[in-house]
């Protein structure tokens, strides 16, 4: 183990000659340079905490990790992650602790799927080192023995605001990484030499991810600001930028560079695009399934159809049905245990560079744990699945914390986001293909109860498509329902019909995108009157969705019934009548409308 200042005891392949050793603390002194310049320019950015991980970053990238510059994209590439996005940084974690998640997703890519050589890098600040996620992380590594982790702790004892709890003791930074079971060095953060050497040590361990606890100084190298309080995010005087750099530039003593080594070419040649269903869904008309349930049974068949599919759960497979998958794929199944933040964490990174195609599966009420790493997901253009099982009041006799009744309204505000809501068997396994087919984040919401099928095997689905599943020249009203609500809808139909009322029926399918030319199209052929009907509440979900789409049309009114107030436990059927959405207050809008 070192300790900072300390050489620990290593052999001559750990140790750069001397002039390699110069050349990485001028390249260190140079990306110092490069920063305050930057800032400077922009007057904006924090210039002091890249300064505590020059040194870091210039042994890193510069003599220990292997890549080609030209291609950062090369999945043989080592991987790198910080808390900003650019080339050779997989995924944007912003400064919340959630960038080790992904690095434990992308070691497990490479160790359990790849089998590859490539070795995974992550700059964890000590101020995020705060967040529980971090600490969800180091458990995930240490259970599933990710050997080609390495997690940075750049210890430079100042926060955003003001000191950090732990400052400078690297003692408890080290006991509590090797309580979670990582082999973990102390190093002086400053010394290259002893970084070379840490790094090298780090590839000889076997079966333990391991931390790299540093010792920095936040602003080294900035006269007045070096190790001082309340210099973050802001740049250097434009007026002392010179001069700084002049001081810095004073301590360069060679012109070279050093060219990284390049990568040793092993990952496998994968395909995850364009996967087809192996053969029709084979549910028949009117049988009972829980739309769950029919998401599981697709992903077993989407798990023959393309082995690099894999599914991501959090303690819940018994209940999400996830554990069929993992009975028929066990080798592209990872528990992630009850820490969903790392669940979506781990999955993203699973999924960059191409590699999997990730299904994360647990609770829709869960995923709410979830929202920050899921958005900054989205940021980083990563593709990722999300299935949201009991939703909405419907759940029943669960505990109310957990029906979900605002996973869609959450979902809608994630950029470039496809939002599955499947209301049978058929439209289910659809979803689940179109989702892995699909870039950008992908949610899929799922219903509890047993539902008949609608649909026949034959049907086809389109993301951006609703279905007019029932219509007439007679209809007064378009009533909008999905999942467990449109069978409630067409109950309503059924029963108006018998009062000689006809009402049109939607099923929409996906939320996110919207079929607004489908609805405004119906909607005028029946009065312009339209009914949203939904398991959610009424914030941010398929009633606001519907009035934002035909807010520009004249002469189209929505009425919106929706979940109001706090759930509770109780029967299906008692709870969607008690909050409105049974086909019996269906039954009674539509009236009132026609009445008015």
């Amino acid at each position: 183990m070192a300790n900072p200042g300390e050489i620990p005891d290593v052999g001559d392949e750990a140790v750069p000659d001397a002039l390699t050793l110069q050349v990485l603390r001028d390249m260190a002194n140079r990306l110092r340079i490069h920063s305050i310049k930057a800032t400077s320019a922009l007057s904006s950015g924090d210039p002091t905490s890249f300064s505590s991980a020059a040194e870091i970053m210039s042994v890193l990238f510069f003599y220990i990790m292997r890549y080609k510059q030209a291609e950062p994209e090369n999945p043989n590439n080592d991987r790198f992650i910080l808390c900003k996005r650019m080339p050779f940084v997989d995924v944007a974690s912003g400064w919340l602790g959630q960038g080790l998640g992904a690095a434990c997703g992308m070691a497990y890519t490479g160790k359990i799927f790849d089998k590859a050589s490539y070795r995974v890098f992550c700059l964890v600040g000590d101020g995020e080192s705060s967040q529980g996620s971090v600490w969800e992380a180091l458990a995930f590594a240490s259970h599933y023995c990710l050997d080609n982790l390495v997690a940075i702790f750049d210890v430079n004892r100042l926060g955003h605001s003001g000191t950090l709890p732990l400052e400078n003791c690297m003692d408890i930074y080290q006991k509590r990484c090797e309580a979670f079971g990582w082999n973990t060095f102390l190093v002086d953060g400053r010394d290259v030499e002893a970084l070379c050497q840490v790094f090298w040590q780090a590839t000889q361990v076997k079966n333990k991810p391991t931390a790299i606890v540093a010792k920095t100084y936040k602003g080294r190298g900035i006269p007045s600001v070096g190790d001082t309080e309340n210099w973050f995010g802001k740049p250097m005087a434009k007026e002392r930028v010179d001069a700084i750099i002049k001081l810095i530039e004073s301590q360069i003593q060679t012109t070279r560079t050093l060219e990284p080594k390049p990568p040793i070419e092993d990952s496998p040649q994968i395909n995850i695009t364009n996967i087809e269903m192996t053969s029709p869904p084979s549910y028949k008309m009117g049988e009972k399934v829980a739309i769950q349930k029919a998401c599981a049974l697709a992903l077993v068949k989407l798990g023959y159809a393309n082995d690099r599919v894999i599914v991501l759960d959090s303690d819940t497979k018994n209940s999400t049905y996830s554990e069929l998958f993992k009975k028929e794929h066990p080798e592209q199944f990872i528990e992630c245990f009850i820490a969903e933040q790392n669940m979506v964490s781990v999955a993203l990174g699973c999924s960059t560079h191409g590699r999997t195609i990730a299904f994360a599966c647990t609770f829709a009420a869960f995923l709410t744990r979830a929202f920050d790493q899921t958005r900054m997901g989205a940021i980083s253009k990563t593709s990722i699945n999300l299935i949201g099982s009991h939703c909405g009041i419907s759940v029943g006799n669960s505990n109310p914390s957990q029906m979900a009744l605002e996973d869609l309204a959450m979902f809608r505000t994630i950029p470039n986001c496809t939002i599955f809501y499947p209301s049978d068997a058929i439209s289910a396994e659809h979803a689940v293909f179109l989702a892995a087919n699909t870039k950008g984040v992908c949610y899929i919401r799922t219903s509890q109860p047993e539902t008949a099928v609608i649909y026949t095997p034959q049907e086809s689905f389109h993301i951006g498509q609703a279905k007019v599943i029932r219509h007439s020249d007679n209809d007064k009203v378009t009533v909008i329902g999905a999942g467990v609500t449109l069978h409630e809808v067409l109950a309503a139909a059924t029963d108006l019909s018998q009062q000689g009322i006809s009402i049109r029926v939607i099923d929409l399918f996906t939320i996110k995108p919207l079929d607004a030319a489908t609805i405004i199209t119906n909607a005028k052929s029946t009065g312009g009157y339209i009914i949203t009907v939904e398991d959610h509440h009424p914030e941010g979900g398929i009633g606001e969705a519907v009035c934002a789409a035909v807010s520009m049309e004249p002469n189209i009114r929505v009425c919106h019934l929706a979940v109001l107030g706090v759930p509770r436990s109780g029967e299906p059927s008692e709870l969607l009548d008690i909050f409105g959405i049974s086909a019996k207050h269906i039954v009674v809008a539509v009236k009132c409308i026609l009445m008015n």
